[in-house]
């Protein structure tokens, strides 16, 4: 990381609002009524490529947008999970998760202001939460939990692995890349059960859009479920970041 810590904070938050314009913002796309992706609520016509599309995008661009600045975390969880381990100082782990928390509010508020017209048109309120945060779609706390913790630690330690290992070592570039192609396929593969979140901030900042906010046809926000998308994130960065440190070094 090169940047002055005033700049990795910038690029974390409009990495994480960026993160969120396109991921949310494909799910908008596929969910919403009368939208291109798809002309009824659901997934019918975009399809769970196009949300995971949205996803590995918007992490792989402002990977290669900010990366050297601020080590593009997005992530509350990769920030905590590296400061456990000793690879990230605490003393900057507040105000990093604060930046990337208001980066995801301000690009989900973004959405909010481009798909209004289709927000109103769009009575199912499940479809309308699934355009901001998470939920368990076996109504299982303790699935949601296992799955976002799987799902991360998989995530974290296969971008350990993509950062740091050799091949890659000369070409961060490629390496962002792969990490864009990893975090499609883990929306992808492991996806069905909560959506995923893998990320705090991309669960909580626009949970709370969805609940101080006036959204047309919202419902509830779920707040019974919000701590699996926060909490279990977390527990799987550490659990993959330690796995990794444990066989690779670091």
């Amino acid at each position: 990381m090169t940047g002055s810590w005033e700049a990795r904070y910038a690029a974390e938050f409009f990495g994480t609002l960026i993160l969120v314009l396109l991921g949310n913002g494909a799910v908008a796309n596929a969910f919403l009524k009368n939208t291109t992706g798809n002309d009824d609520p659901g997934l019918a016509n975009g399809g769970w490529l196009l949300v995971a599309s949205g996803y590995g995008l918007g992490g792989m661009l402002p990977a290669m947008m900010f990366g050297s600045i601020s080590g593009n975390h997005l992530n509350p969880a990769i920030t905590i999970g590296q400061a456990v381990i000793g690879i990230f100082p605490w003393a900057h782990v507040a105000p990093y998760l604060i930046w990337k928390f208001l980066g995801a509010i301000a690009g989900q508020c973004l959405i909010l202001a481009l798909y209004w017209p289709h927000y109103r048109q769009t009575t199912d309120n499940e479809a309308v939460l699934g355009t901001f945060a998470t939920s368990d779609h076996a109504n299982s706390q303790l699935n949601g939990f296992v799955t976002e913790m799987v799902g991360t630690a998989v995530l974290i330690f296969g971008a350990m692995g993509l950062y740091r290992g050799m091949f890659f070592h000369q070409n961060i570039d490629i390496a962002n890349i792969g990490v864009g192609l990893l975090i499609a396929a883990m929306v992808i593969s492991l996806g069905g059960p909560t959506g995923p979140a893998l990320n705090p901030a991309r669960d909580l900042g626009p949970r709370l859009v969805h609940a101080l906010f006036p959204v047309p046809n919202k419902g509830s926000s779920h707040w019974e479920y919000s701590w699996v998308p926060v909490i279990a994130p977390i527990v799987g960065a550490v659990i993959g970041i330690w796995i990794y440190k444990i066989f690779f070094g670091l």
